[in-house]
């Protein structure tokens, strides 16, 4: 009973918006997991490199947890490219990042409790952002100083737009698509290049479900309003709008450039006539009779005719089905709306 009880197989909008919740959490727990071991150590375990690889893996980790359910977005911008394309309904985007926000947060939390006591020897208990002793930044990013918010903002627009562009490429049926066991692979491999390529500037978050929800964290869990008031202010959004016009920027530069061009499948026209095994017959008195529901023919004839009418809208049906499934075909090759 307790098990029938959880059950939400006939509410596919809020599988999906639990799958985005655990992946997420997958995600955030990797990627804050090892900012706070290499920080908290001084550096002496783990690396920077180390930190590129451990979130591309939790990226991987988190669309194999998520992906068969809800695509694995894992993330608020990508969501809403989905949805400028047409491949996920506008309806569910609210819960999808709700969900990932949520996700982030309550991985946010348990990194804070697995090293509690890591932060108090660190900072003696006294939380900072930056500095020697900040420890902000395990959950969030912050800028270089000599960084303007400009460049941060190009910069983030940027990373996003090619992990879109990448992400398309990858996810395109027409394209060199890889297995589907090695889709996460190859996503993950993707964020650790990108984390490798640019977390100079502002650590490349690409994610506003990765940064400013663990910037709210961060200012509910003893480091005050310092998270959001950094750079007076100027910062902290910087990581939830570049990374939502990068992304719609990405996923319409790969449609431009590559979606929109994929060579149709060729038609096929099969004439009505065509639609019986053999060439259509005259239909016999009988038969004339029979269709007109003469009381005065046989019960074999009309039969007879019935069967042969209904055999013709089986074949006609069958063919509407294969036509509808050429539209969807195009439609998805166009990068328009189509059912998942």
């Amino acid at each position: 009973m307790f098990k029938m009880t959880l059950r939400i197989r006939d509410r596919p909008l809020m599988r999906e918006c639990l799958a985005e919740f655990l992946g997420t959490f997958i995600l955030m727990v990797f990627g804050t997991g090892v900012g706070a071991q290499f920080l908290l150590s001084h550096g002496k375990i783990s690396s920077p490199v180390a930190g590129s690889m451990t979130w591309g893996i939790g990226v991987m980790m988190g669309i194999y947890v998520s992906g068969g359910v809800s695509g694995g977005h894992i993330n608020p911008a990508v969501s809403v490219a989905m949805a400028t394309l047409g491949r996920l309904p506008w309806y569910k985007v609210p819960g999808y990042c709700l969900a990932q926000c949520l996700g982030s947060f309550a991985a946010s939390g348990f990194v804070y409790l697995v090293y509690w006591e890591a932060l108090d020897a660190f900072d003696g208990g006294f939380r900072q952002v930056d500095g020697t002793n900040g420890t902000a930044g395990i959950w969030s990013t912050y800028p270089q100083p000599y960084v303007s918010i400009w460049t941060c903002l190009g910069d983030q627009i940027f990373a996003t737009a090619v992990l879109l562009i990448c992400v398309m490429g990858i996810s395109d049926p027409q394209n060199m698509q890889p297995p589907t066991g090695l889709f996460p692979v190859s996503i993950g491999l993707l964020v650790m290049a990108l984390s490798m390529s640019y977390s100079l500037n502002c650590g490349n978050a690409m994610n506003p479900a990765r940064d400013f929800i663990p910037r709210i964290f961060t200012a509910l869990a003893g480091w005050e309003l310092t998270p959001l008031r950094y750079r007076n202010y100027n910062f902290f959004w910087v990581n939830i709008i570049g990374p939502h016009i990068g992304a719609v920027l990405g996923a319409y530069i790969y449609q431009a450039f590559i979606g929109f061009h994929w060579p149709l499948p060729p038609s096929v026209d099969i004439p009505i006539g065509d639609l019986d095994n053999d060439q259509e017959k005259p239909w016999s008195e009988k038969e004339r009779e029979a269709r007109r529901g003469n009381s005065g023919s046989t019960n074999s004839n009309h039969t007879k005719g019935v069967t042969s009418e209904h055999d013709k809208c089986m074949k006609i049906a069958s063919i509407n089905k294969a036509f509808a499934g050429e539209v969807r075909f195009r439609r998805s090759a166009r990068g328009q709306p189509h059912a998942t």
